[in-house]
């Protein structure tokens, strides 16, 4: 198998952030699905296809041959019912039951999924506990890792578990940081002339003001309120989310991020094409991933698969 260039599929797609990841290793993308549509109005501009829809109705049989899947997918609460009915049924009514049947059928060499970092202390442990189990069951072998956006190069505090597994008795090791002169600051991702109509009123600058931690924090800086209305800058800006209201992170207190600044905090490309409102860019960049923690984990899978094949010829 040549693993410069290898097919892989994007479930969960979104915006195409994890497809950026896997292509910068060789990756050529045969199938992608992603249920919401203005997502995929983004998706298709950028990569000139439009993913197919509800993976709960794709039969597992019609997705092209592939060697690697890859997903970020939503994480739903495991239902007690399924735990009654046992381990086939325990993962039933979620979309992880999805991947799990495509991996069944289509028995790829790897898998890559992302999911937000509470999902280890979910149901006390319960809901990773049954994933990794269900995977193993598979015959993967499973790693897991919390990676923080901040650690791989661009300005946000976003900490995601990566979950990867291989068909063989691979050895993985997760990437290292990036070094810090390589890593992008604030200065970096803001655009020098920003339009009037991102700045807010004045009488939120003045509250947003009166209320900073600390008045004298260098410039530039990207603060948020927090639960209880003080207002913390620091020299990143916090995870992007996609249900935060508009005023949620502030760049110095003056004005919110442009849409290009929000796909560049999630390490997008500046030629990436913007198509939808801010309102849906926003929620598309919440609901994204960071792509230098991708591509990072994909060099390091693409490794550990090379190193792999070279070990069995060697002994063969």
């Amino acid at each position: 198998m040549n693993w410069d260039n290898f097919d892989f599929i994007d479930l969960f797609a979104g915006i195409g952030g994890i497809r950026l990841g896997f292509e910068s290793v060789g990756g050529h993308c045969v199938f992608s699905s992603e249920f919401d549509e203005a997502a995929c109005k983004t998706y298709e501009a950028n990569f000139g296809e439009h993913p197919s829809g509800d993976i709960t109705k794709i039969d597992a049989k019609d997705i092209p041959d592939f060697d690697i899947l890859v997903g970020g997918f939503p994480c739903q609460a495991f239902s007690i019912i399924g735990k009654k009915e046992g381990f086939d049924n325990e993962t039933c009514g979620t979309l992880f039951f999805d991947i799990e049947r495509i991996l069944k059928e289509k028995r790829p060499k790897a898998f890559m999924l992302e999911n937000v970092r509470n999902l280890t202390a979910h149901d006390k442990g319960n809901t990773f506990r049954i994933i990794r189990k269900h995977l193993e069951a598979l015959d993967y072998s499973v790693y897991a890792k919390v990676l923080n956006a901040l650690d791989f190069g661009v300005p946000q505090k976003r900490e995601r578990i990566i979950i990867v597994g291989f068909k063989d008795n691979v050895l993985f090791d997760f990437p290292s940081p990036t070094p810090s002169s390589q890593r992008k600051t604030l200065a970096d991702i803001l655009e020098p002339d920003v339009d009037s109509k991102y700045y807010v009123r004045e009488s939120i600058k003045k509250s947003r003001l009166l209320r900073l931690k600390d008045p004298n924090y260098p410039k530039p800086y990207i603060s948020h309120e927090n639960m209880a209305g003080s207002i913390t800058p620091h020299p990143y800006s916090l995870c992007l989310r996609a249900g935060a209201s508009a005023n949620y992170i502030l760049i110095n207190d003056e004005r919110r991020p442009t849409e290009r600044e929000m796909l560049r905090l999630q390490g997008f490309p500046d030629d990436f094409k913007i198509v939808v409102p801010y309102g849906q860019i926003r929620h598309q960049c919440g609901n994204s991933v960071a792509v230098p923690v991708i591509k990072a984990v994909a060099k390091q899978m693409i490794y550990a698969l090379k190193l792999y094949e070279e070990n069995i010829k060697a002994l063969a």
